[in-house]
């Protein structure tokens, strides 16, 4: 399994706690020192069901003041989550072709 992380965040911590105490084998991202590239935020898009814009984290600064109220494309929101990784809600947890985002953490129970 992969936790995408934020260790500045208390439910990414609040979640890979809940991964380390369920044991599994874990790959911790910590995806704002490593940026996804737009290819791997698509295949994570892919493997969560979802559009782009959910992924989004519309109350951060960067959002509001750059691209908030702006009609965006589905590759023109990757863009902006690549380019500011801030952009993207977490956690992430990934286990094979599934994925969820861990908000409420309880959600993680169903991809564990």
């Amino acid at each position: 399994m992969k936790i995408y992380h934020n260790p500045r965040c208390s439910k990414s911590r609040q979640g890979l706690a809940m991964l380390r105490e369920a044991n599994v084998d874990l790959e911790i991202i910590e995806y704002l020192k490593n940026p996804l590239t737009e290819s791997e935020l698509k295949d994570l898009l892919k493997k969560l069901h979802i559009p782009a814009i959910e992924l989004v984290r519309k109350n951060e600064a960067v959002w509001k003041e750059q691209y908030k109220n702006k009609n965006l494309s589905e590759n023109e929101l990757i863009e902006a989550m690549v380019a500011n990784p801030k952009l993207i809600e977490r956690p992430i947890i990934v286990n094979g072709d599934a994925a969820v985002i861990g908000r409420p953490i309880e959600k993680i129970s169903t991809i564990i």
